[in-house]
């Protein structure tokens, strides 16, 4: 008989201790607070700050515009301002750890597979790295997305880079070290580096531009250009896709 009042006493104790730990089902409140948990960690993993680091001694969250939808398969990490009504596909990396700030203006699109990163732009001193900086309408980033600019399936902006409004980037493109014009367009595995390329013109596919000389040479886009109006149609799309998900 004792032995039969101790051994219930331990599963009692035994039964007690799994439910205060959760590992015991409670009912609806013990799913809610599972459902909590869950949706927390996965903000955690995806959507944080950057961590410190010897160039960088301050964590800053990320800043999302209420309307703008980040996939749950996406990564945005630090001293990233995101605008609204921006989508921002599964995949994509903006990764504000080393060069920062990262802007993201509004109606912009960041799709499958793109990254948006930078070189530091902090030094272990705490002093400004001006080389790796872009400066846009007097505010310096590392890298600076503008309005209604699509970024397609795997492109790259890597900053110090800017893009202005109104800018198509194709697929798998490359921005590096530039600056990119407003109403321009690079084609699909175009890249730029180290130049800046005027307003209204376009990159032909495959086509790498490494010097300025090449790229004030390149081709306007006129109102016969194949793809002259292709952003506007991306943008709509991305606007909407935003929406959507969000709802």
């Amino acid at each position: 008989m004792k032995f039969n009042r101790v051994f219930m006493a331990l599963l009692l104790s035994l039964a007690l201790t799994l439910a205060v730990s959760g590992c015991v089902s409670q009912g609806e409140g013990a799913e809610e607070k599972s459902n909590v948990n869950s949706t927390a960690e996965n903000e955690v993993l995806n959507i944080r700050a950057n961590p410190v680091t010897p160039w960088n001694p301050e964590p800053i969250e990320p800043v999302i515009d209420p309307t703008a939808y980040i996939s749950p398969q996406a990564s945005v990490i630090g001293d990233v301002t995101i605008g609204a009504s921006v989508m921002v596909s599964p995949m994509a990396s903006i990764r504000g750890d080393e060069g920062m700030p990262i802007f993201v203006g509004d109606e912009s699109n960041v799709q499958d597979g793109v990254v948006l990163h930078a070189l530091e732009t902090i030094d272990e001193e705490g002093e400004p790295v001006e080389k790796n900086l872009v400066e846009v309408d007097g505010q310096k980033y590392a890298v600076y997305i503008g309005e209604r600019v699509s970024l397609a399936h795997q492109s790259q902006v890597h900053g110090p880079a800017s893009v202005g409004n109104d800018t198509f980037i194709g697929m798998q493109a490359f921005v590096f070290k530039s600056k990119v014009g407003n109403n321009c367009v690079l084609e699909p595995t175009s890249a730029v580096i180290g130049v800046t390329i005027p307003d209204g013109r376009y990159v032909p596919a495959g086509t790498i531009v490494t010097s300025q000389a090449e790229a004030d040479e390149l081709p306007e886009i006129t109102d016969d250009y194949a793809y002259k109006h292709t952003n506007e149609g991306v943008v709509y799309v991305n606007v909407n896709l935003a929406e959507g998900y969000n709802s």
